[in-house]
């Protein structure tokens, strides 16, 4: 098939585009040419910026067009205008954070879309992320009236090459060993991703023409925080290296400890519920998750091989005080 991939060249886009060279497609990329543009020689290479040139797309044909970074409607309704009808089935990476609200336990991807005050903002916060993915969706709708439309929606996208460090942070602070001070609840459910299921997932949809709303996310039954931190520890640290102190919300506030402190942690907010997602939908078309072993594993030795070391300038972890006084009053 002829696949057009907007972006391509990191982290969601690089697993995409070597899961498409690996099924034989033809493949161009349409990118700033900033990020590892010495990635994939092989295929087609159209500069731009989705921003303000598009002119690239001016010319060209595609069976699908697979849209990894669509952040602003403006993006998502210039690129249709670029294509028209020539890039064929159109695929949108949004996310669980485009929904309304607070969220039950088991919801589907049945639930409300929410919205934002200015539909015009122009910076991606905590508080307009979701709001903005939920626009992205609705403008392709109107963007793309003819073409097959198909959303994948993920909680955390995690393994190698990924350029957020929040899921390799935790693998690599616990591989360090130690006593370790982690946040509760230990129950919070947790949902991940492996990219390069959610990539090869993709792909198959848009060789299959197959359009709709996806839940990309696993485990199948929602795991724990605690058997998340348990899974990283027995996966990669020889019996009895690593100790986990519990440590409850009320009492990592008391010392000015929020929920940037530790990613991938919600805390005690409402929006834990959004890694307690029901994935059925997209098992039924084809999703198969890997183990979250095998994620633990290859993003530390992806992590090795990279020279990755968690650092406080990442903004994650506890400062000196905070680690002090936390243990003073645990002790």
């Amino acid at each position: 098939m002829r696949i057009l991939v907007i972006g391509g060249t990191q982290f969601i886009g690089r697993h995409v585009t070597e899961e498409l060279l690996r099924r034989g497609d033809e493949v161009t990329l349409f990118h700033r040419g900033k990020t590892n543009p010495e990635l994939f020689p092989e295929v087609t290479h159209i500069r731009g910026d989705r921003n303000s040139d598009l002119g690239g797309l001016a010319v060209g044909e595609w069976d699908a067009t697979i849209d990894t970074s669509a952040y602003f409607p403006r993006q998502v309704r210039a690129l249709g205008a670029a294509l028209g009808t020539r890039g064929g089935t159109y695929l949108q990476v949004s996310s669980i954070a485009a929904y309304a609200g607070p969220v039950a336990p088991g919801y589907t991807e049945d639930t409300p879309l929410g919205d934002l005050v200015d539909p015009d903002v122009e910076e991606v916060t905590a508080s307009t992320y979701g709001g903005l993915k939920a626009l992205c969706e609705r403008v392709a709708k109107e963007s793309f009236p003819e073409a097959p439309l198909t959303f994948v929606r993920p909680t955390y996208v995690v393994g190698p090459y990924d350029p957020t460090y929040r899921f390799t942070w935790w693998v690599e602070t616990i591989a360090r060993g130690g006593t370790l001070l982690v946040p509760g609840p230990m129950d919070n459910p947790f949902q991940v991703i492996d990219v390069r299921d959610l990539a090869e997932f993709m792909v198959t949809l848009v060789h299959t023409q197959t359009a709709g709303v996806y839940h990309t996310v696993s485990p199948l039954a929602p795991l724990d925080f605690a058997g998340f931190l348990t899974s990283v520890r027995d996966t990669i640290v020889p019996e009895g290296g690593v100790e986990f102190l519990w440590v409850e919300p009320a009492l990592l506030n008391e010392v000015g400890v929020t929920e940037q402190a530790f990613p991938l942690w919600e805390g005690l907010s409402p929006e834990r519920w959004r890694s307690a997602a029901v994935p059925d939908r997209a098992y039924r078309a084809g999703l198969k998750p890997r183990s979250l072993e095998a994620t633990i594993t290859d993003t530390h030795a992806w992590a090795l091989q990279a020279g990755y070391v968690p650092s406080s300038s990442e903004g994650f972890g506890l400062s000196a005080s905070q680690y002090q006084q936390l243990r003073a009053r645990l002790a």
